[in-house]
């Protein structure tokens, strides 16, 4: 009995030592794929500084004009158009940055074949992904920020500012930019996707509930709105600025987390490294 006593006090300890190695080896993982994530994110942030000042062109020259040609020729606007339209132009400035220009630009990098030296480096490929959706909320925050300053002056109205503008924000940023890059990774060619989101940019700004109220537009219209990210976000993002936090922008935020995720989703289930040929 004294025999086994000892034998079985040392499995134990093999056992908690095993443990314990295995959870050393979990953290080492972690903090490796952290590490990972971090220097991706700076490899995006640098390609940012250095074409800062075409980013911030491209960002606000479309919604800048589109927001000011309404604001002259739109006579007595009522505080409800008012903010329809600045709102209305902020994502629009979303779109162009992080629909467009993202899926352009992960396409462009696909058909040239960047992809194959990322595939050849030891990195997972949700980091790559995640560095991608940062360098797009980066692209995109900025020209929120911007059109919303300049259409209170220029409409001379006060926002109402509440924490619960923060996870539409964030949430809007996310399920647009993630339509924009999961457009890129899927993309069969370059000049395909090109027409398709310029395409979209047009349709998605001025033919669904982006620039107008919902029952301005044809019936068929209004059924397809309810499948762009952008509907729910038009009116989540009305009504956190004039009203805060409400019932309605909670749903509504709800369905732009449904639509973050269902992109992300896709991203990690379709993406490939390589161009097929």
């Amino acid at each position: 009995m004294e025999k086994i006593q000892p034998s079985m006090q040392s499995r134990d300890f093999q056992l908690q030592e095993a443990v314990f190695l295995q959870g050393q080896e979990h953290q080492g993982s972690v903090r490796r794929r952290i590490m990972e994530w971090l220097i991706l994110a700076r490899i995006q942030f640098t390609i940012i500084r250095e074409a800062w000042v075409w980013i911030f062109i491209m960002a606000c020259m479309f919604p800048l004009t589109t927001l000011l040609f309404l604001k002259f020729f739109t006579l007595d606007p009522t505080p409800a158009v008012m903010t329809r339209i600045i709102t209305g132009n902020m994502l629009f400035g979303l779109i162009v940055m992080g629909l467009n220009s993202m899926a352009q630009e992960i396409s462009w990098q696909k058909h040239q074949g960047h992809f194959t030296y990322y595939s050849s480096l030891p990195i997972a490929k949700v980091n790559f992904i995640f560095a991608n959706l940062l360098r797009g909320l980066i692209m995109s925050v900025p020209s929120f920020i911007i059109l919303a300053m300049i259409g209170q002056l220029a409409y001379g109205i006060q926002f109402h500012y509440s924490w619960g503008l923060l996870p539409v924000l964030l949430l809007t940023v996310f399920s647009v930019v993630g339509a924009g890059v999961l457009i890129g990774f899927w993309s069969p060619s370059h000049q395909l996707t090109n027409m398709l989101v310029q395409a979209l940019m047009m349709f998605i700004s001025f033919l669904t509930p982006v620039m107008v109220d919902m029952d301005q537009l044809p019936s068929i219209l209004q059924w397809l709105s309810y499948i762009f990210p952008t509907t729910y976000a038009a009116e989540a993002m009305r009504e956190v600025l004039i009203s805060g936090w409400s019932g309605s922008v909670a749903w509504n935020t709800l369905v732009l987390l449904l639509f973050s995720l269902i992109s992300i989703a896709l991203i990690l289930k379709k993406v490939d490294w390589r161009v097929e040929k």
